[in-house]
């Protein structure tokens, strides 16, 4: 049987990566095994439980069910993308000083999926929780930010200290100039 390869170019935490990938290779493990990206982990590799989480041209995605051929040429950012161990970016800062995580290993996917949150929730996407779909305004309470973080598990059990943190980074956010990465 001859397997297809097709070249494919991401563009990860702002390096150009290209390489010639099987065209049914998801995006995860192109990111582990073709581009040696280990900040993003293999969970469930069904989709469910979230470990796998990168943003994708802005937008979330769970990266052990998207087929790295159909991202061809796009932004990837994982959790190493948005900060450095010395210059951590907000939403990881938060994590740590909330003690967000136990064992370590959902984090990376918790902190991709809520920086996307956050971006999605400013563009005014509702949620299953959200009072009015059609109010352009989301309020991020901590039953909205459970419902929109619901897609990442953690196993370990954090979930309070997690929304805890990124209630701290909504509300730094809501107070100044700045960012969420």
């Amino acid at each position: 049987m001859t397997v297809d390869h097709v070249p494919v170019r991401l563009v990860v935490d702002g390096v150009d990566r290209v390489a010639a990938l099987d065209a049914r290779l998801t995006v995860l493990d192109a990111l582990r095994d073709e581009f040696g990206v280990m900040s993003v982990k293999k969970g469930c590799d069904h989709g469910q439980c979230g470990a796998c989480t990168v943003i994708a041209d802005g937008r979330r995605i769970v990266s052990c069910l998207a087929l790295a051929a159909s991202y061809d040429g796009a932004a990837i950012t994982t959790a190493a993308g948005l900060g450095t161990p010395d210059d951590l970016g907000p939403m990881q800062r938060s994590f740590a000083e909330h003690d967000a995580l136990q064992c370590g290993y959902c984090t990376p996917g918790q902190i991709c999926s809520a920086v996307a949150m956050l971006d999605e929730a400013r563009a005014g996407m509702p949620s299953h929780v959200s009072p009015d779909v059609r109010d352009p305004q989301v309020d991020l309470t901590a039953t909205e930010i459970r419902e929109r973080m619901s897609g990442n598990l953690c196993r370990c059990g954090a979930y309070v200290n997690i929304v805890a943190a990124i209630e701290a980074v909504v509300a730094a956010d809501l107070a100044g100039p700045g960012g969420d990465r």
